[in-house]
C-alpha cells in the first residue's frame, strides 16, 4: 500500500521535502549546535523550526521556477538553477540573521560583544557572513541538484519502461507471426481431399474431415502463442492434425509415440511440433510410395526436455547440419520461435535417420505447470 502510494510523484515529493528538511532542522541544526556548544538558548528550538519552515517555502518557490523552465533551453535551466539557488540562499540567510539577532543574540548584545573584540571583530563578522552565505547557498544548491536528479531519474525510468513495453510488444508480435504462419499447402490439400470425397459421394467421411479441420483450426487460433501447454496437450492437438492427414494417406501414414510420463507434463509452446510434422509428411511420407512412419520421442534429462521427431522417408542431404537451399518456412519458423522464447537455452539439430529419413532433435528447459 505504501509503495503504491509513493509511486505517485506528488506524494514522493512531499515525503522527501518535509522529511528532508525536518531531518536537517532537528538533527543537523538543533542537535548539531547543542553537541558542539554543550547548550542552547531556550528559544533556539523555535528559531530552528521557523528557519526550517522558511527553507521549505523557499524551495517550493524554486520548484515553481524549475517547472516553468523545464521545457526551455538547457542554458535557461542552468541559469535558473544557479541564480535561483543563490537567491533562495541569500533570502534564507538574511531571514536567519534577522531572527537570530532578534531572538537568540540581541543586536545590542552583539554590538557590545564586537566592541570588546576590538579590531578582530571586523574580521570575525566578515568570516561569519561568508560562512553563513556559503552554507545557505550550498544547501539550496544541494536541494536543487537533488530535485533535478530525481526528475531526470524518473524520466529515464519512464523511457526505460516504455522501451521495455515496446520490446515486449514486438516480441509478442514476432511470436504470433511465426506461430500463425500455417502452411497453405496443408489447407489446399485438405480442401482438395474433401472436394474429392464429396465428388465420390463419401459424404460421411467428408463431413468427418471438415469437422476435424474445424477443430484443428479453432485450436490453432484459440491458443495464445505466448502461453505454453503440456506436451500431452500438444500430442492431443497433433492427433487432430494427423486424423486429417490419415484421410489422404490412409494406411500409408503411421505414428509411433515414445514419451515418458515425466515428459508428458513438460510445458512447451503450443503447436511447436505441428509445422515439423507437416514438413515430415510433405517431404518424407508423401514422397514414398509405401508411405512411412513418424516417430515422436520425449524424455527429461539433466533439467532439459529432449524432443525427437523422426521419419523414415527418403531423407535429404545435410551440410553442416542444415538442409542446403531449403525454402520452406516450417523449420525456419520453429528455429526463430525457439530463439525468441528461450534464447541460448535451447538446441535445435537436424540429423539423418538410419537407414534413411530425417531426425529433428530439440532441447528446451524442462518446465512444469
Amino acid at each position: 500500500m505504501l509503495k503504491k502510494w509513493l509511486e505517485n510523484p506528488r506524494h514522493l515529493f512531499w515525503v522527501l521535502q518535509l522529511g528532508g528538511w525536518f531531518a536537517w532542522g532537528f538533527f543537523v541544526k538543533y542537535w548539531g549546535t547543542y553537541f558542539s556548544l554543550g547548550e542552547v538558548a531556550p528559544e533556539y528550538g523555535l528559531y530552528v523550526s521557523v528557519i526550517t519552515a522558511i527553507a521549505i517555502l523557499l524551495t517550493l518557490g524554486l520548484r515553481v521556477l524549475y517547472k516553468l523552465l523545464w521545457n526551455r533551453a538547457i542554458w535557461l535551466q542552468a541559469l535558473g538553477f544557479l541564480c535561483g539557488s543563490y537567491a533562495a540562499g541569500y533570502i534564507w540567510i538574511s531571514a536567519r540573521g534577522y531572527l537570530y539577532s532578534g531572538w537568540i543574540e540581541k543586536a545590542k548584545d552583539m554590538e557590545e560583544w564586537y566592541a570588546k573584540m576590538g579590531p578582530a571583530a571586523e574580521i570575525y563578522e566578515k568570516v561569519s557572513f561568508m560562512e553563513g552565505h556559503t552554507s545557505s547557498w550550498t544547501m539550496m544548491l544541494a536541494w536543487s541538484t537533488l530535485y533535478f536528479a530525481i526528475k531526470y531519474y524518473r524520466i529515464f525510468q519512464d523511457m526505460r519502461e516504455s522501451a521495455l513495453k515496446s520490446a515486449a510488444m514486438a516480441h509478442e508480435a514476432q511470436l504470433k507471426m511465426l506461430r500463425y504462419q500455417l502452411n497453405p499447402h496443408f489447407l489446399f490439400n485438405t480442401l482438395n481431399a474433401i472436394s474429392t470425397l464429396i465428388l465420390e459421394k463419401d459424404n460421411e467421411l467428408a463431413n468427418r474431415m471438415v469437422t476435424r479441420l474445424s477443430s484443428f483450426l479453432r485450436y490453432s487460433l484459440d491458443n495464445d502463442p505466448m502461453q505454453k501447454i503440456t506436451l500431452q496437450q500438444e500430442i492431443t492437438a497433433l492427433q487432430l492434425y494427423l486424423d486429417i492427414e490419415k484421410v489422404r494417406f490412409e494406411d500409408r501414414l503411421n505414428l509411433e509415440l515414445d514419451i515418458s510420463d515425466e515428459a508428458q507434463l513438460a510445458m512447451i509452446p503450443s503447436l511447436l511440433l505441428q509445422p515439423l510434422i507437416e514438413n515430415a509428411i510433405k517431404y518424407g511420407i508423401a514422397r514414398s510410395e509405401v508411405g512411412g512412419t513418424l516417430r515422436i520421442a520425449a524424455k527429461v534429462f539433466a533439467g532439459d526436455l529432449l524432443l525427437q521427431l523422426s521419419d523414415d522417408g527418403p531423407g535429404c542431404t545435410l551440410e553442416a547440419g542444415e538442409i542446403p537451399a531449403a525454402k520452406g518456412v516450417g523449420l525456419r519458423n520453429t528455429r526463430e520461435r525457439l530463439a525468441e522464447l528461450y534464447g541460448h537455452e535451447h538446441g535445435f539439430r537436424l540429423s539423418r535417420t538410419e537407414p534413411h529419413g530425417l531426425t529433428i532433435s530439440i532441447r528446451i528447459p524442462y518446465e512444469k505447470r
